[in-house]
C-alpha cells in the first residue's frame, strides 16, 4: 500500500498539474491508488495524498449507497478534472480525509456540481452530479487545488482544531495505515 500524506506536508498545498497517456506505469500507480484507499477505509483518494502532484482521482462511493442513494454504483476514475458549475443550493455535511486522521468537521458545500475530466482512457467525460456523491467529488478536487477540507470551516472552528493540526503535522498521528509526516523543521522535536 502506498502511504498516505498527512496535513502539514507541502505535496498537500501545491496545485495539481495534469497529466498525459505517457505518464509513467499510469495504470499501475491507479491501481495502487485503489488498493491504498481500500486498505486505509477511504472513498476517495487523490494523486496528492501519495505524494504526487498530478491531477489524478479515484472514487469509490458506493458504499455510502445506503445513506446516500446518489452514491450507488459512483467507482470512478478522473484524470485532469475540471469543476464547471457548481450549484448556489448548498448543504452541509460531516467530511473527513486520510490526510487528516481523527478530524471530522460538518462542511458546507454546493449541492450539485458538472465535472468534465479524462477516463483512463482519457476519453473525455462530463457528470452532473448531486448530493452526497457531488461532496466527495468537490472533497478530492480540493487536493488538486491544494486545499483540504478544514479550508472550508470557520475561523473558530480552526482555532479549536489548531492543536490536534498540529500533532498531526509533527508526524503524531498513528491512523493504522502507513504514512507519510511534514518534514521537519531543524531543531523541532518529534
Amino acid at each position: 500500500m502506498l502511504p498516505i500524506y498527512l496535513y502539514g506536508h507541502p505535496v498537500l498545498r501545491e496545485v495539481a498539474q495534469d497529466i498525459t497517456p505517457e505518464y509513467p506505469n499510469l495504470s499501475g500507480l491507479i491501481a495502487e491508488m485503489w488498493k491504498s484507499m481500500y486498505e486505509s477505509d477511504g472513498i476517495g483518494l487523490a494523486a496528492p495524498q501519495i505524494g504526487k502532484s498530478i491531477r489524478l482521482l479515484v472514487i469509490d462511493a458506493s458504499p455510502m449507497a445506503e445513506y446516500f442513494p446518489e452514491c450507488k454504483d459512483f467507482k470512478t476514475v478522473m484524470i485532469n478534472a475540471r469543476i464547471t458549475e457548481l450549484s448556489e443550493e448548498t448543504l452541509s455535511e460531516e467530511e473527513g480525509c486520510l490526510s487528516l486522521p481523527g478530524i471530522h468537521e460538518r462542511v458546507e458545500r454546493p449541492k450539485e456540481i458538472t465535472i468534465e475530466y479524462l477516463d483512463e482512457q482519457f476519453t473525455p467525460q462530463t457528470r452532473h452530479l448531486t448530493g452526497f456523491a457531488a461532496r466527495v467529488v468537490q472533497h478530492e478536487y480540493d487536493h488538486l487545488e491544494g486545499k483540504l477540507f478544514t479550508d472550508h470551516v470557520s475561523t473558530l472552528r480552526k482555532s479549536l482544531l489548531k492543536n490536534k493540526l498540529a500533532r498531526i503535522a509533527s508526524g503524531k498521528a498513528y491512523p493504522g495505515y502507513p504514512v507519510v509526516a511534514a518534514p521537519q523543521k531543524k531543531g523541532m522535536r518529534r
